[in-house]
């Protein structure tokens, strides 16, 4: 595998002393894991966080090694960390997309639209600015994986039915995509909802 593309840092593990395994969406290949050398170091580190965009640089000797990566830093979302309600969408999509989409398969209309999600989060003045992207980024990534969802479209101004088109998508994510990561991965999702909850239509 040789590919050097864009890539939105979904998650990242240790792996041994300073490496991390960081899950990387890519346009053209999907969801790639690779191992990066000095993740954990004090100048990856910020790189490395998840909804980032990154230059990735990808090789591996065979399709089946796990791949090193190399990553330079094209845009920060670190400075929205500090800001809760900001911090929680972005560790929900970003885990959701790494726990769901299935590896080196292409999603580029997926890709696309977190990378979207992720700058509404960021440029909106407030969560009624983003909250409906994100709520069709999740029924995108159900349609897109093959699981049709009769959620209608709440109207932009009606908060009370976003979050009950909020409340309903959860059980669908669970039950489906997340079956078998429900637990951890849908921790991020309650957290946001309880945010969320905090604003008053």
């Amino acid at each position: 595998m040789q590919l050097r593309a864009p890539a939105i840092v979904c998650a990242t593990r240790p792996h041994g002393e300073t490496a991390i395994i960081a899950r990387l969406l890519t346009e053209e290949a999907g969801v790639v894991a690779a191992y990066v050398a000095g993740g954990r170091g004090r100048q990856l580190r910020p790189v490395l966080i998840p909804g980032n965009l990154v230059e990735a640089d990808l090789r591996s000797k065979t399709e089946e090694q796990l791949p090193f990566a190399r990553v330079e830093l094209l845009e920060s979302r670190g400075p929205w960390l500090s800001e809760p309600l900001p911090a929680a969408a972005i560790s929900w999509v970003t885990a959701l997309a790494a726990a769901a989409l299935p590896e080196r398969q292409a999603f580029p209309t997926l890709y696309q639209a977190l990378a979207a999600v992720l700058d509404a989060i960021c440029v909106a003045p407030s969560a009624r600015g983003w909250v409906m992207p994100l709520l069709s980024f999740e029924v995108l990534l159900l349609r897109e994986l093959g699981y049709g969802v009769p959620v209608g479209r709440p109207a932009d101004d009606d908060w009370q039915a976003i979050l009950t088109t909020f409340d309903r998508l959860g059980p669908e994510l669970a039950r489906y995509p997340l079956a078998e990561r429900r637990g951890d991965v849908m921790g991020a999702r309650v957290l946001l909802r309880e945010r969320l909850r905090r604003i008053h239509g």
